[in-house]
């Protein structure tokens, strides 16, 4: 998969008031994706379950500018954007659904001398470009293929306001070298540089060892996770 936009969020820890994002494309982010694609909502516990232990490893890459010699030098990439937004504001109190929505005390009341809105805090990245390879069973590598070409609902990179200006599916391959021969290509096309990958497991000896609560077990309104060990290595 090839994904690039003006704005991606992956996020793995956290909060309401306060949505970070990770700087590469997280395994409960992926999966949403595809889910999205295959119009499978609800909980999904059994089609999660079939992804198993899938490896999922991903590529970062930048953007570089020509030198008079021709040669080409990794930009640096942009920095982080947050955007904050208001929740709760708006909202109807008779209304039973609409009443939940407004943040209350710990007492259950408005707070006083205030609207009752909430001010959130979103953090995006800017102009990403990633390569990701995931690791699938052939009878569901096909299915998902056509599902990413032909998406049941949208597609978004993290968030529903990151819309992709590229195609996301790639190509279906027999071997880890070929997948990764062809996100190079896409890269070199784009006169992009990779920068770091991230690996599956616990390899201290190549990078940093990331700890990751975003395996998904369950989605839903209850969303349920586990947690994985994936190392950053800098190219």
């Amino acid at each position: 998969m090839w994904l690039e936009a003006p704005l991606q969020s992956w996020g793995a820890d956290s909060k309401f008031g306060r949505r970070d994002t990770m700087p590469f494309p997280t395994k409960s982010g992926i999966l949403g994706l595809i889910c999205c694609a295959l119009g499978a909502s609800g909980e999904q516990r059994d089609l999660l379950k079939r992804f198993g232990n899938s490896q999922m490893t991903v590529f970062s890459f930048s953007r570089t500018k020509e030198k008079k010699d021709e040669s080409l030098i990794k930009m640096p990439k942009e920095p982080s954007l947050c955007d904050f937004q208001m929740v709760g504001s708006g909202y109807c109190e008779e209304n039973p659904w609409q009443g939940l929505m407004i943040p209350k005390t710990a007492a259950g009341k408005k707070p006083s001398m205030v609207s009752g809105a909430k001010m959130t805090y979103r953090y995006y990245l800017q102009d990403a470009h990633f390569g990701v390879i995931l690791e699938l069973p052939q009878e569901l590598a096909f299915e998902i293929a056509e599902a990413l070409q032909n998406p049941v609902f949208d597609i978004y990179l993290g968030r529903k306001d990151c819309v992709p200006t590229d195609f996301i599916f790639r190509g279906c391959f027999t071997s880890f070298d070929e997948t990764l021969n062809a996100i190079y290509e896409i890269a070199n096309e784009k006169k992009l540089i990779a920068d770091f990958t991230v690996i599956e497991g616990e390899n201290p000896e190549k990078g940093d060892v990331l700890t990751l609560n975003d395996v998904p077990i369950q989605f839903g309104k209850v969303k349920k996770y586990r947690d994985r060990r994936v190392t950053v290595v800098h190219l």
